[in-house]
């Protein structure tokens, strides 16, 4: 099954992207935008796993999570990878919770590379996906669009304590990734 660990958010969080998500989509870009039930952060993709290891996987994720207390987290900005100019992963940033957001994901991929899961090469960067560029086609509106969010800070309401770490299974369907917990991994100092 394919599999990844994330942070889950609040309703009321993922309500706030998907009306962010609007602003953009005025633009017109060729853009798969995430849709709003799926919007969450990821700490580390595991790939195809067959359930022995995805067994193991529960395991450590709660050897991750204990003896650690939930942490609050505050989204901050608009951005995107590579580039704002040249966007082809647009996301919001964190900015209160990202230093407990790196150590866990640090501690799962050294945990998680005993398994025999190779660890992510680039370095882990706090971030929530929100959309993925399809084509070039209307690329430059939506780069003004960007433009114009960027270094202004998301609404400071944009914050959660987070509490749980989750194993999610994800199923590809032609209507997109369908979502699946199979693990809840609770924050708590033992």
């Amino acid at each position: 099954m394919r599999t990844f660990i994330a942070i889950e958010l609040p309703e009321e969080i993922k309500g706030a992207l998907s009306r962010l998500q609007e602003k953009l989509k005025a633009a017109g870009a060729d853009v798969k935008w995430v849709e709003p039930e799926n919007i969450h952060l990821t700490l580390k993709f595991l790939g195809e796993r067959d359930d022995k290891r995805v067994e193991k996987i529960k395991e450590l994720l709660d050897e991750a999570c204990a003896g650690r207390k939930p942490f609050l987290m505050r989204l901050d900005k608009v951005g995107a990878f590579p580039s704002l100019n040249s966007p082809r992963v647009i996301w919001v940033s964190v900015r209160e919770g990202d230093t407990e957001a790196k150590e866990i994901a640090a501690d799962l991929e050294e945990k998680i590379c005993r398994l025999g899961i190779p660890k992510e090469e680039r370095p882990f960067q706090s971030h929530i996906t929100i959309a993925r560029l399809r084509s070039p086609q209307n690329r430059q509106p939506l780069v003004q669009e960007l433009k114009k969010l960027e270094d202004k800070p998301l609404p400071e309401n944009l914050g959660f304590t987070v509490k749980k770490i989750t194993l999610f299974k994800s199923t590809l369907t032609p209507k997109g990734p369908v979502y699946e917990s199979l693990k809840e991994a609770n924050l708590k100092i033992s």
